[in-house]
Order: C-alpha cells, then structure tokens, then sequence
C-alpha cells in the first residue's frame, strides 16, 4: 500500500496488489496483479494491470487484461484498454475506450453484411461495457 503521505516518482513494478492512497508519477506496472487507486489517490502515470479500480485520479492510459471499474469518485482522464469496462453513475471520464484490443473477425465485417435485407436496425451493444447507475 501506499499511503496518503507517500508522493513516489519513477516506476512502480512488482509481483502483488497495490492499492494507492498516496501520490505516484511515472509507470505503474503490474500485469499479473490487481491496482486499486483510492479516494485520496492521485496517479499520473499509465498503469498496466490485470484489474483496475479507480476511487480516486488518474491522469495516463489504463490497460486492464481482465478489467477496469471507474467508481462515482473515480476521475480518469486518459484512454482506457481492457476487454470489460465498468463506468459507474457520476464517474469522471475524459478519454477513449478500446474494449477489443485484439480486434475480432466480426468487427472487420460491415454491419450491413451482417443482416439480411429484411431485419430491422440492430441494436449495437458494446459486450462488457457496463454503466451502472446508482
């Protein structure tokens, strides 16, 4: 953990979860593991994770193997990659998101070659992408 008192500058790797209340400028690297920034966090870096909760700021792209969840105190402003994305009502998000990294055979094909000529508009849903209100 890194506490509120705690300002870290430089890159931050390691083989366990971290949860930060403090200050952290540069990379945050945990690909395997979980990164919670708290209420009272403030990350100026890209952070790298498994999962990525964010109660506090950040300011630098997210990438989230499995996920990444901005909660109503969350502020980001910065792109987000993950295969699953949860925006919680009143979340502060300045950015983009890429929720197929890999891109798939299906999001190369043109919609209306996905149709026939007879059904009507689709809806277009982003799978995993989840915006809760509260």
């Amino acid at each position: 953990m890194i506490g509120p008192s705690i300002k870290i500058k430089g890159e931050v790797t390691g083989d366990e979860d971290l949860v930060i209340q403090g200050k952290v400028e540069g990379t945050i690297d945990l690909k395997d593991h979980e990164v919670s920034v708290g209420q009272s966090g403030q990350v100026f870096a890209d952070i790298k994770a498994k999962v990525i909760k964010i109660d506090g700021e950040v300011t630098g792209d997210i990438a989230g193997n499995e996920k990444v969840v901005i909660s109503k105190s969350g502020n980001v402003r910065g792109n987000i990659v993950a295969p699953r994305v949860t925006l919680e009502d009143g979340a502060n998000f300045k950015g983009s998101i890429d929720m197929d990294p890999g891109g798939s055979a299906s999001a190369k094909v043109p919609l209306t070659s996905q149709q026939s000529a007879n059904s009507p508009t689709p809806d277009i849903k982003a799978p995993g992408l989840d915006l809760k209100s509260g």
